[in-house]
């Protein structure tokens, strides 16, 4: 349930920068940290992630975020990185056929023994989530090898209870999320340990667009306890 060492090969396919660190940063530290390959790719450049666009034009976001994704995967030991250049906030405009062929590309060059992505919700329900799990999904099943597995992204119905007055407080999920698994329905998860946490807080905070604001809000103490566990069902 928690032994990085068993997902080998690790192809992580997210949809903005700052997802492949919430959702799985301490899996690739701890992956890399045993000598296991690990490709992050990451659709679009979350060039429209912000509450200040008069500050933060896409052009110039886009910049900053491609910068501050370059820092936070070097924290985690993550040196292979691949962008797709899709449009903020129109993965589900994507031509699905176009992006399922360029995944299987990827999965055809990796040769993962782990996919890693959202779950059929897109964790937050966030559109562009929710195209990103589709188009891996239908790579996975046309290109992976026998044998290899992916896996989901999940919230446990423990998380969701412990955190729902918080949740409550912020704008992290669309209306009617999350969606939740029972504790027991969980095929792989990482209850971070402190240096693992840390450097996985570390990569987060090299996001400073989309993390500083909330790490404030919330704590330091807080916040990590927030981002300390990470969850996944076999897809």
């Amino acid at each position: 349930m928690d032994d990085v060492t068993q997902l080998g090969t690790i192809l992580g396919v997210w949809a903005h920068p700052d997802d492949e660190a919430y959702l799985s940063g301490g899996l690739m530290a701890m992956a890399t940290d045993a000598g296991s390959r690990v490709v992050c790719v990451t659709a679009t450049r979350g060039e429209l992630g912000t509450a200040d666009p008069r500050r933060w034009p896409p052009d110039l976001l886009a910049q900053e975020r491609t910068a501050e994704l370059t820092r936070c995967l070097g924290i985690l030991g993550v040196t292979e990185h691949r962008w797709l250049d899709y449009p903020d906030g129109g993965c589900e405009a994507v031509p699905e056929a176009s992006a399922v062929a360029r995944l299987g590309e990827l999965i055809d060059e990796v040769r993962p023994d782990t996919v890693v992505t959202f779950g059929p919700h897109g964790q937050t329900g966030h559109p562009d989530h929710r195209a990103v799990y589709r188009w891996t999904a239908s790579a996975f099943r046309r290109a992976a090898t026998p044998g290899a597995r992916l896996l989901c992204t999940a919230i446990p119905e423990w998380w969701a209870a412990k955190w729902r007055e918080t949740h409550e407080l912020l704008t992290i999920f669309e209306p009617g999320y999350p969606e939740t698994v029972p504790d027991d329905a969980l095929s792989f998860q990482l209850a971070l340990d402190e240096p693992t946490l840390a450097r996985k807080v570390r990569a987060l905070a090299a996001q400073e667009t989309q993390t500083a604001g909330l790490i404030e809000l919330m704590g330091p103490e807080t916040y990590a306890a927030w981002v300390s566990h990470e969850s996944f069902v076999d897809g």
